[in-house]
């Protein structure tokens, strides 16, 4: 069976539209033809007096039957250009419905593979902390060392890191996987976000996120980072001593979700694929540009998803994060933007 799309019902619409605007022109020309012939004919009976009269009762017939017919035809365009006119505006609203729910089911996928990806994050964090090298090290400091290594090993496996914190509960950095990379032992990262709150979890079983944001001691590099508590024992309710974060490299993660979603090439050259947080900072985008620079208010009404056009035509699609797993997500929201 052939597939019936909106764009096959526009393009006959508009066929539907020419062809009947050439037939009621021509039925048109048609019929001032005939009132043209009926006028001749009235003059012919005149100068042939009383032998022309039956044909002028004829051509009087000819020129009524024909005004008839044009004011039939006038009401027929009218009618019928109403109702091709509705329905050109009903194929073009069920077009933008259509383009619109696609772009939303876009928008859903995009954000969809990102709270999988930063699921994964929240169960490495909470497992890595109950790692023996990471216990003895927040439990003893001289054996960082010990620490160190161990994350290092942790990285050569997980290369979507780029790099893994132990700090002891002043926020003092005293281990970290790649020191010949960063120089980020012995800083203090106290006032930071995921610290703070890492902090103040009540159990191993739970975990803290910071915003997306670039980080100094990573060498500026965008990171989304993930932490908990390292506790006595590697028990879930031991007691506190330490603070492990997971640096999660977020831009070429991000920028690859952002540039993989499904759109045609023509598509493509109108179109922004985008993950924003819950604030409507831009943190991936498929052009890459904007990224924790710019802002975007959806009009979302407190909806989970949807899509509207702007003035400009522009359409605008989002999908609030659904969560994955345990992870409730951040309330971030796939976005795109399509161009008209």
């Amino acid at each position: 069976m052939q597939t019936v799309s909106v764009r096959d019902i526009i393009e006959h619409t508009a066929k539907a539209k020419s062809v009947t605007s050439e037939s009621l022109r021509d039925i048109k020309g048609v019929t001032g033809m005939l009132r043209i012939l009926a006028l001749n004919a009235l003059i012919e009976a005149k100068r042939a007096g009383e032998m022309g009269a039956g044909f002028a009762v004829v051509a009087d017939e000819v020129r009524l039957i024909s005004t008839q017919v044009e004011t039939i035809t006038n009401i027929m365009a009218t009618d019928l250009g109403k109702e091709i006119a509705s329905l050109e505006r009903l194929t073009e609203d069920m077009a933008r419905q259509n383009q619109g729910a696609r772009m939303v089911d876009l928008a859903r996928n995009a954000i969809e593979l990102i709270d999988r990806n930063l699921y994964e994050r929240t169960c490495d964090v909470r497992w890595w902390a109950t790692d023996a090298a990471m216990v003895e090290a927040a439990a003893d400091h001289a054996r960082h060392g010990h620490a160190s290594r161990r994350l290092g090993v942790i990285l050569d496996a997980y290369t979507v890191y780029l790099d893994l914190w132990l700090c002891d509960l002043n926020g003092n950095i005293i281990a970290n996987g790649r020191p010949d990379l960063y120089s980020a032992k012995g800083a203090n990262v106290a006032s930071s976000a995921w610290f703070t709150r890492a902090r103040k979890l009540a159990s191993g079983n739970e975990f803290a996120v910071a915003d997306i944001s670039t980080e100094p001691l990573l060498n500026g590099a965008q990171v989304a980072t993930y932490a908990t508590g390292v506790r006595a024992h590697g028990d879930a309710s031991g007691e506190l001593l330490g603070v492990l974060g997971v640096h999660f490299d977020w831009q070429p993660q991000a920028r690859a979700i952002a540039e993989g979603v499904r759109l045609s090439e023509d598509e493509r050259k109108l179109t922004r694929a985008l993950l924003v947080d819950a604030q409507g900072l831009i943190i991936a985008a498929s052009d890459g540009r904007g990224i924790l620079q710019d802002r975007i208010a959806l009009r979302s009404e407190g909806r989970a998803f949807g899509h509207y056009t702007e003035a400009s035509g522009t359409m605008i699609a989002y999908h609030r994060t659904p969560g994955y797993e345990t992870y409730a997500g951040l309330g971030w929201y796939g976005v795109i933007v399509q161009k008209p």
